[in-house]
């Protein structure tokens, strides 16, 4: 066994030992934190650093006798490198939001036997249907244990990166007008109060930015509103002098970030709190007092943070020409530098990564870029390292997910590149993956349109050749804020009336095909929600379309013409002209020429 796998099996013991200690018959480890976040800080990686899965979703189960990471296809072949030799067993679910692990809990303990799952960070929705589950297999649930903390010794504290203002120009919606808009939705829905506890939606309401959690521009905050007082719960030591006045100003009270339980404790009589069932954790709504009503329905801030303004697009359309343009220089350099130098996935990360910090707004990257080549590019959420990560020559496909931040907006896009020859097969697939691309982004469709239900016209291109991909087709995405964010996805998820498509919203379009060991295609763009004007002048009701906002030149060199189709030629080539005229303003010498020559018409 290697260092790593026997660190695992102790720790693995270790709360085994712990659980013996408390009558506990099995632990519950969701990927989560008091915030329900995707991204977590350190402190709250226990998965993570209990089973040595480093993927970013994810649930662990440890009973006496056995452990399984439950992943979903993004994550398989990578937690089957890092699970081997552990114990821990990967079980193979559809979806990231699948809960096989609860029929495999019931099926692992007796009745009369215990369950623990720290209520702090679990979900409250989650928790009404562990709730069930458990009670009809006769497994007492515990809620109130936190074992990691009692066996990770040298756990991390609390992140406490500075908490910043995001100011206009960018910052297009003031917070007075946040604040009036979220209090009229609280009104409409009955509540006096509401507790927001997911950290996007209170970095939205009080246009404020953090670096709490690695790549996205948030901070660990709860918030607590009622018609006239507004209390942001934060760690004190964050915000400075200068900007707490301004909050007091605009009638904003900071608390510590430990006394929101009390807080809601503290409610008065006859209060009806509003909280979201699927951004509270159940510890958190346990503190709310018997005599308290408490109202489930969404954040209306996460609805609200979705439908970007117009004047919000039009940044969001510059950052995506200095992102743009930043691609073009790496692109540029890359091209020249095969076969004169050394490259690798590490130097693609760390040479497009410095590109993108020369241009101006620049805050930092939206997610750990994922340069894979090959094989390495059949891993969805693939990460190289340097002790671990592929040389880029010979022959292939080099797939190269990226994105930054900007203060005018977030990014996110994928490309593949041929590497010497590419095969017949590859082409293949590479059409068949532009396709899936441009058949959604092409299409238009009634305004308040579940999200879920869109997934199949991207899928469609690939069903006829009895191929799929494992992942979602497309997710929200945040104005300067995380580059995954809902409430629309465009995926297999069962749709709520939460995901209807609105005027304003910013969704990735990113179909896949994957050959595990051999290579990985993925084309992404991100897309706006516009109005469309249709020759029935909408009679039959609102439409919309998608303006594809990502500016940077899709490879035709991997293409298979017999396969593409005359009007997807047609897109690929109207939309190579926007890119060009966009993108040349702002480059020159290799740049710009890199530019014309993969913008050329086929």
């Amino acid at each position: 066994m290697d260092t790593r796998t026997s660190e695992v099996m102790l720790r693995i013991e270790r709360l085994r030992d712990a659980m013996k200690a408390l009558g506990v018959h099995a632990c519950l480890i969701p990927s989560s934190d008091p915030h329900l976040s995707e991204y977590l800080p350190e402190r709250w990686q226990g998965r993570q650093w209990l089973s040595g899965f480093t993927g970013s979703v994810g649930t662990l189960v440890v009973t006496l006798e056995r452990a399984a990471v439950f992943a979903d296809s993004r994550y398989w072949t990578q937690a089957e490198t890092e699970l081997a030799g552990t114990g821990i067993a990967l079980e193979k679910i559809p979806t990231a939001a699948a809960t096989h692990y609860l029929d495999w809990i019931s099926a692992q303990l007796q009745a009369g036997q215990s369950l623990a799952v720290d209520g702090q960070i679990l979900g409250l929705a989650l928790a009404q249907q562990l709730r069930v589950a458990m009670q009809r297999a006769g497994i007492q649930l515990r809620t109130d244990l936190d074992l990691i903390d009692r066996i990770w010794p040298a756990r991390p504290g609390l992140p406490a990166g500075q908490i910043y203002e995001h100011l206009p120009p960018q910052a297009v919606v003031s917070r007075a007008e946040k604040l009036a808009d979220i209090r009229t939705a609280m009104a409409r829905i009955g509540a006096s109060h509401h507790f927001i506890s997911s950290v996007d939606d209170s970095a939205w309401l009080f246009n404020l930015r953090g670096a709490d959690v690695d790549y996205n521009p948030v901070f660990m905050a709860h918030t607590l509103l009622s018609a006239d007082s507004a209390t942001l719960f934060v760690d004190g030591g964050k915000i400075d002098a200068a900007l707490l006045a301004r909050l007091n100003a605009d009638g904003v009270q900071v608390a510590p970030y430990g006394s929101a339980p009390a807080a809601l404790a503290a409610l008065p009589q006859q209060a009806r709190v509003l909280m979201d069932p699927r951004r509270v954790t159940l510890g958190l709504r346990e503190a709310v007092p018997a005599h308290a009503t408490v109202l489930e329905a969404i954040n209306p801030s996460t609805l609200a943070k979705s439908r970007k303004t117009a004047a919000e697009a039009q940044f969001v359309r510059k950052a995506m020409v200095q992102d743009g343009a930043a691609m073009c220089e790496f692109y540029a350099w890359f091209e020249q530098a095969q076969g004169r130098e050394r490259l690798t996935e590490l130097s693609v990360d760390e040479h497009l990564s410095a590109a993108r910090a020369r241009r101006p707004g620049f805050v930092g990257l939206s997610f750990p870029t994922i340069a894979g080549f090959n094989a390495n590019g059949a891993m969805p959420h693939y990460r190289a390292t340097r002790a671990s990560h592929a040389v880029i020559e010979g022959n292939g496909l080099l797939l190269i997910d990226s994105g930054a931040q900007y203060l005018g907006g977030t990014t996110d896009i994928t490309r593949v590149w041929p590497i010497g020859e590419v095969s017949a097969e590859q082409k293949r697939d590479y059409t068949l993956v532009l396709k899936s691309t441009l058949a959604l982004s092409r299409a238009c469709f009634p305004r308040g349109t579940l999200s879920p239900m869109l997934d199949a016209l991207a899928r469609a291109p690939m069903w006829e050749h009895g191929l799929d991909y494992g992942h979602g087709t497309g997710h929200g995405v945040g104005y300067f804020m995380n580059v995954h964010e809902g409430p629309q996805s465009i995926s297999k998820a069962l749709p709520d009336a939460n995901m209807a498509m609105e005027q304003g919203m910013i969704t990735s379009i990113e179909p896949g095909i994957y050959r595990p060991g051999k290579w990985g295609v993925r084309i992404e763009n991100l897309v706006l929600n516009v109005a469309l004007q249709t020759p029935e002048n909408n009679q039959f009701g609102e439409m919309l379309a998608f303006e594809t906002l990502t500016l940077c030149p899709i490879d035709t060199r991997c293409i298979d013409f017999g396969l593409l189709g005359a009007e997807n030629i047609d897109w690929l080539n109207r939309y190579h002209v926007v890119v060009r005229e966009r993108l040349a303003p702002l480059l020159s010498g290799p740049a710009l020429a890199w530019l014309h020559l993969r913008t050329q018409a086929i």
